[in-house]
């Protein structure tokens, strides 16, 4: 069943549309981080101005070099450090999509641990998948499915299935803004 789901979604992403899927936070909405159109619609379903930037997600550390020019060598440290999820701001970003990327040229990543349903369909697509809360910009993250607004509901192109709901933390994402020289900053606690 999970095969066959995750299989859908990679499907979808490709396809360049959206999905409401559960992270290892909090339900989100996502897309191909690479395509600039399918980004655009997540700003539109949220409400969200663009000079908002997004947070992405990859299934492996190793992937990071993909899309970060120059990956200091204690984001490593902390990736494998820390036990709850962890999201970092890079500087110079590449390989994604134009409007994913901040205006100061960075990117928030967080790497995904194995073993749950948005990992699994990060690996398969094989891409790295914009994460941004499902909810109204500026309205509260929902902690669970049932709390998502239906105007969020109706306007993603596929929802999975909430069997698939493992939650880990049910909370945002800790974020660390992260310097070339290693020196970094907390921004979300």
């Amino acid at each position: 069943m999970m095969k066959t789901e995750i299989s859908i979604c990679s499907e979808i992403l490709k396809q360049g549309k959206t999905l409401l899927y559960p992270t290892d936070t909090v339900w989100g909405i996502g897309c191909d981080a690479t395509n600039p159109l399918a980004v655009e619609k997540i700003f539109s379903i949220k409400r969200r101005p663009e000079s908002k930037s997004l947070i992405i997600l990859l299934d492996r550390a190793d992937n990071l070099r993909r899309y970060v020019r120059e990956v200091p060598e204690i984001a490593y440290d902390l990736i494998e450090s820390v036990d709850t999820p962890l999201t970092i701001i890079y500087p110079n970003a590449m390989n994604l999509a134009e409007n994913v990327i901040a205006g100061d040229g960075s990117i928030a990543i967080r790497i995904v641990k194995p073993g749950i349903f948005c990992h699994e369909m990060i690996k398969t697509f094989r891409k790295p998948v914009v994460s941004t809360s499902a909810n109204v910009s500026g309205a509260e993250t929902p902690m669970a499915y049932r709390f998502i607004q239906p105007e969020i509901t109706h306007s993603v192109d596929h929802i999975v299935p909430r069997t698939f709901e493992t939650l880990s933390t049910i909370k945002p994402s800790q974020i660390i803004k992260l310097a070339v020289n290693g020196e970094f900053t907390i921004i979300r606690k």
